[in-house]
């Protein structure tokens, strides 16, 4: 038998993604609403209630909205939106961190971020495992292609092609920010700075370390091979033995769709400053790439199959 899923939100970058994927994969039938019976709610509440899986990538009060119409017991649902990922009864859908098992039997699964998909990936080991403390300040330095902000921002950028960069985030509160306390089990909200810049796709997500302030001390070689046993039976997830080539990563504009997460460790010769960075498609294991990942293992599936890996 096939698993129906009714993508709610498919006119959007991530629903067009993920259904990107999803085509031509006989273990799936979409179902799919026209132009004109996409934003009517009885006919979406339909295709919810007839799905065995529906994927929501809409803004949070709609996501929520959807939910709500939920008249049966049986469908699943895996929210790419922020309305759920800190909410009771909500799986955190990063199977790495979660745990494969509990997100392929969860019946409400949320999408993690972006940006927490990469500094969750870097700090949550090391934190769970002892290696750095819950109780520090951790700061995040991130930069993504434009693509994450959606319709507005990929708009605004395409339009004017001056835009270099974009600082955002600059009062605090950023949204993401409890989910990446929550998941890594830190006693302090880290400081977030964001930034977009003018590529469509891409992620770079940074968490300095100035160990040789921190409790523990632990050295950079340590922290990455924990990293390494952690992550060793992930196909998604990998993490660098050496330095970049040429002592530089970049970041191009011309990426291609890709669902992996690259993390590395660079530590000072001195062994008094760390590095943590993490390299990834905002669309892709920050989006559609993940939602699919979920998806896979919801249905019983190969976890990597249909991803660009």
């Amino acid at each position: 038998m096939t698993t129906s899923v009714f993508i709610d939100g498919a006119a959007g970058t991530t629903g067009l993604e993920i259904a990107d994927r999803l085509a031509g994969r006989p273990e799936f039938t979409l179902i799919a609403l026209n132009d004109a019976r996409r934003k009517d709610d009885a006919a979406r509440a339909e295709a919810i209630n007839d799905a065995d899986v529906v994927i929501l990538c809409l803004p949070d009060d709609a996501a929520r909205d959807a939910v709500a119409m939920i008249r049966n017991d049986r469908t699943r649902v895996i929210d790419a939106s922020t309305a759920h990922r800190v909410a009771d009864g909500w799986t955190y859908g990063f199977p790495e961190i979660a745990g494969r098992e509990v997100v392929a039997q969860s019946k409400r699964v949320s999408n993690p971020g972006c940006y927490p998909t990469g500094f969750l990936g870097l700090l949550a080991p090391l934190v769970h495992n002892g290696l750095l403390p819950s109780a520090w300040p951790y700061s995040c330095n991130a930069i993504s292609g434009y693509s994450g902000g959606g319709k507005a921002l990929i708009g605004r950028f395409e339009e004017d092609r001056d835009i270099a960069w974009r600082g955002y985030g600059l009062t605090f509160g950023h949204k993401h920010v409890g989910e990446m306390q929550r998941y890594a089990g830190l006693a302090i909200a880290p400081l977030f700075s964001p930034a977009v810049i003018a590529a469509h796709r891409g992620m770079v997500v940074e968490v300095p370390l100035p160990l040789g302030v921190m409790p523990g001390n632990v050295p950079a070689d340590l922290l990455r091979a924990a990293l390494t046993q952690f992550y060793a039976e992930s196909l998604v997830v990998t993490v660098a033995q050496e330095l970049p080539a040429k002592g530089e990563l970049l970041m191009r504009a011309s990426m291609e769709p890709w669902d992996g997460l690259r993390l590395h460790v660079m530590g000072s010769e001195d062994g008094e400053q760390v590095r943590l960075v993490a390299v990834l498609d905002n669309l892709g294991k920050g989006a559609s790439g993940a939602a699919v990942q979920t998806l896979n293992l919801m249905a019983g599936l190969d976890e990597t199959a249909g991803l660009r890996l």
